[in-house]
């Protein structure tokens, strides 16, 4: 993964809920780039790095074991823009898990204001199938979950903090 889309994260519960931040700069080139003379963070970035977020959470649920890919957006409601020194305050929930993906309901809020609405729909490839390997190369995706803080808020649902699982 070369970009992330989320700052850091605030708060990890197992298999319930996630919670990140992401910090809008001037110097990110694609938030100068993207509409010329009115900068912001294109909509579609803001729902790649929820996807991120609830992409993790969902994984996270199955130890990292199985290839989660975000397969559909079901909704995708934006109330304002989001603009150089603007704080993003991301919220995932984990709505429902089955075999063959999960969903995941988000909002994300500027201050106290609510930015955007968000469904997701997220499915695990079957081994061999779409790729030829990890979606991640070895100890890329620890690497990226450590700059996160993923591992400084990640708990389990009896509160007790989440591993560095094996397949990281």
């Amino acid at each position: 993964m070369r970009w992330f889309w989320v700052d850091r994260f605030t708060e990890f519960v197992s298999g319930s809920h996630a919670h990140g931040i992401k910090n809008v700069s001037l110097d990110e080139e694609v938030v100068d780039e993207y509409s010329p003379g009115f900068p912001l963070l294109p909509p579609t970035l803001v729902l790649e790095g929820i996807a991120q977020l609830g992409g993790i959470l969902v994984s996270e649920h199955f130890q990292f074991k199985k290839r989660c890919v975000l397969a559909k957006v079901g909704k995708a409601v934006y109330h304002r823009f989001a603009r150089p020194g603007d704080q993003l305050c991301y919220k995932v929930k984990m709505e429902s898990v089955h075999d063959t993906g999960a969903t995941v309901s988000a909002t994300s809020y500027i201050d106290d204001s609510l930015h955007a609405e968000i469904e997701l729909m997220f499915a695990f490839l079957e081994e061999g199938r779409f790729t030829d390997g990890p979606l991640f190369g070895p100890g890329d995706l620890e690497a990226m979950l450590r700059l996160m803080n993923f591992f400084h808020v990640a708990v389990d649902a009896s509160g007790n903090p989440v591993p560095v699982y094996d397949c990281l």
